[in-house]
Formats: structure tokens, sequence, C-alpha cells
């Protein structure tokens, strides 16, 4: 058995990287995804580069698209419309992520396929939804700007800052393949697919959570805080003798044991740090203690000696260090497939575990 969605087809015609994401993750745990393209030029991403495999692949087009079989199909002639129909009405899934509307005038909307095959589960990625926000351009960035999630990141007020990779695009994939999996599961009990619609920024605004609900439930609109959390301290990034470490304090009970091993136990019955709600209101104050302290030591021995007091701590790795620390944990967080090293599957299941039958596939011939 390859997966547990062994049988079940997915056409795919997303690009980028939302769709695409989810697709592959579909296509790991057995689905059989065929990804269409347009002839001769394929998937945006296929051009975004560098760098690029040892393959003379993009890596962002070879991250997100293993598992998967392609076709050059051209949607704009009636012949390129007609193969692509025939495709969708043998499908089990398809994954689309066109501007509201293109696919309709194309005879591949979901009323019409749905039609003649009711147990079709059709998902649509959009940016802003496909109603009043249908034409504005569904982007990361831009969502990440419009959405909200610049304003409460970077390194302090009057800075946002984009997250370092399309992280929105990423929550979207993710939620788009949970609602597949919902249809898939209410069509074995009914027999009736169904349309499942995802955007990206009601992606991202359900993703903000604790910032999201300040505001809902409470009115608070939070701003930049850079590292620093807005209802925890200490919970921020601080120096150290050598380079930055994470300190992430959840209760009292941590921050008592987190001062008694950085040497000063008197700070837990302070007046100003002794509750949570006592350290935020005086965070900067607590923080430039912290770090006199900290400044003792390099921020490995420090993690050593506070994580074995049961805080969480831990330096800021780079890339090439958090593949490392995936490594010595015995977490296996790349597999070759076909002599492109990819990211592995994220999800351990202990009867159908995912599995890597293909690699990113070449440009389909014309």
């Amino acid at each position: 058995m390859s997966g547990p969605l062994e049988g079940i087809l997915v056409a795919d015609f997303s690009r980028v990287l939302a769709g695409p994401y989810a697709t592959m993750l579909l296509g790991d745990l057995g689905a059989e995804v065929i990804k269409v393209e347009r002839p001769g030029h394929g998937d945006d991403t296929r051009a975004w580069g560098p760098p690029y495999t040892e393959r003379g692949q993009s890596t962002y087009f070879a991250g997100v698209n293993r598992n998967k079989a392609t076709r050059a199909i051209d949607l704009r002639t009636p012949q390129g419309q007609a193969e692509a129909r025939t495709l969708a009405l043998s499908a089990d899934v398809l994954v689309e992520n066109f501007k509201p509307g293109a696919l309709d005038r194309m005879g591949l909307g979901y009323a019409e396929l749905a039609a003649a095959h009711p147990g079709l589960i059709y998902c649509s990625i959009t940016g802003f939804g496909a109603g009043e926000g249908r034409d504005l351009p569904g982007y990361d960035l831009l969502v990440q700007a419009m959405g909200g999630l610049m304003s409460v990141t970077g390194p302090g007020p009057g800075e946002p800052t984009k997250a370092g990779v399309a992280l929105v695009d990423v929550i979207t994939g993710l939620h788009a393949t949970v609602g597949i999996l919902a249809a898939l599961r209410h069509r074995d009990v009914s027999g009736q697919g169904q349309r499942v619609e995802v955007n990206l920024l009601s992606s991202l605004l359900s993703a903000l959570v604790n910032q999201a609900s300040g505001y809902v439930a409470a009115g608070v609109v939070p701003g930049i805080l850079g590292n620093a959390h807005p209802s925890i301290a200490p919970y921020d990034v601080f120096a150290t003798a050598d380079r930055p470490l994470v300190v992430a304090v959840g209760n009292d009970g941590q921050f008592g044991a987190l001062v008694r091993e950085l040497g000063a136990p008197e700070l837990a019955s302070d007046p100003d740090y002794a509750t949570n709600p006592a350290r935020v209101a005086h965070r900067e104050q607590l923080k430039a203690r912290l770090e006199a302290l900290l400044a003792m030591q390099g921020a490995d021995e420090w993690q050593r000696r506070i994580t074995g007091a049961g805080v969480p701590c831990g330096p800021i790795n780079d890339l090439a260090q958090a593949f490392a620390l995936a490594e010595s944990l015995g977490l296996a967080p790349v597999v070759t497939v076909e002599g492109t090293p990819t990211v592995a599957h994220p999800i351990t299941l202990s009867q159908t575990p995912a599995t890597y039958r293909n690699g990113p596939p070449d440009l389909p011939s014309s």
C-alpha cells in the first residue's frame, strides 16, 4: 500500500506555492497527483532561481512538487480545455488557484463539472475570496501586509517586516489539505462531493490566533514588539557572551527556576517580577537585568544549564544548524527522491506512513 490516500486521483491545476504544497502533501499520503502545466513554460516557480538542484531544477519548484506526474495542457485552446475536462471528470479531487471565474469560462468551473461528476471535490484557493475580493492579486507578501501580519512583525515600532518565507501560502495550503480530507470523509459517508474554498486572507486571520483573538474579543489592536510576546515575559531573544539565546518562560515556576540558575533567585520574589502580569509590565527592565546575568556565559552553556533546570531555551540556528539538530534528534528531516533531496513529510503515521515514489517532474513536452 502506498498510503492512506491510495486510489485517490488529484487533478492539480494550481501553481506556485499554496496549491502545490497541498497537492504534494496529498501525494505523499498516497494520492496520484497529475499536475497540469502550461506547455513550454510550466509552473512559474520552475524559473524561480537560483538556487537549483543538481538536475538543474529550481529548488523552489522542487520543494513542493514531488510525488506528481505532470501533463502539458494549453487551457487557452478548445482542445486543451476538452483534455482538461476529461482529466477533471476522472479525478476525485481538483485543486485550482486561478482568478475567480477563469475556469468557469473554460468549461472547468465547479458547477459545470459537479453536474457531470457529483462526487468531485473541487478545491479553490484565492487571495481574498471569490466575492468582493475576487480582483485583488493573491500574493503572499501583499496578504502579509494587508492581513495584519506585518503590523505585529519586525524589530520594533515603525519597522513592519514580512516573515522569512511565504508563510501565508503555506498555512493556506495546509487549510486546503484539511478541507479536502474532510470532504473526502463526507463523500465516504454520503457519496457526494463538494466545493472547498480557502483564501489567503482568512487563513492568515485564523493563524494570527492570540493576536486576532485579542482584537475580536477585547478590541486590542496589537503593535510590533520585536521578539517579545505581548502577554508573556520573559519570552524573548537575549544577548549572551557570544550569540543570542531565546528564553521562553511560560509560568511563574519556570521563572523561578530560571533566575535560580542565573544566580539571582531574589528576582522571583521581587514584586516587579513575581507574577507574569508584573513581568509583562516591566519587561524592558527585566530584560536588562537578565542580559547582565547572561553575559557571563555563552549561549550553548546557558542552553545546557537552563534547559537542565526545566526552562525552555535555545540558540538561534541558521538552516544548516536547524537541519543538523533535526538529524541529531533522529527526525530524518531529508529524503532523497530520484536524486533530489527534499524535506521529509512532517506527519508520522504508524500504519500508513508517507511514501516518496517519484521526485519533482521535469517540464513536460508540449
